[in-house]
């Protein structure tokens, strides 16, 4: 009996433990981006790839690692295509976080967010 106990035990940890990605393939959202902040360059990712602020990346919190999505600023129409390579964004209401680059190439930066279109690639 203890024994089916640990057992039903360990499944359902490793259960809460599963990925909980979505699939990519007609993914269209609107909503809130933001961008990553200078003091995150350099500091590891959820995928373990290190943070380049430089590079067209973005942390989304369910679509999978490596997803391309073209993120379209609906208030100017500037769009660039980011990879996905984090898990975030970690404030409530924001759909996805971008890389300086990205916002740069968004015309964000002045204002921090941005309302965006996210729609993935396929490849």
């Amino acid at each position: 009996m203890l024994r089916q106990t640990c057992a039903l035990a360990l499944f359902t940890f490793l259960a809460g433990c599963a990925s909980h990605d979505i699939d990519p393939h007609g993914y269209d959202e609107k909503g809130t981006a933001s961008y990553y902040g200078s003091r995150h360059h350099g500091k590891r990712t959820a995928s373990g790839e290190r943070f380049n602020k430089n590079a067209l990346t973005a942390a989304h919190r369910q679509l999978p690692f490596g997803t391309r999505v073209k993120v379209t600023n609906l208030k100017n129409d500037k769009s660039v295509v980011v990879r996905i390579n984090d898990r975030g964004p970690h404030t409530r209401g924001r759909l996805i976080d971008l890389s300086h680059a990205a916002a740069a190439q968004l015309g964000m930066l002045g204002s921090g967010t941005a309302r965006v279109r996210v729609q993935s690639l396929s490849d």
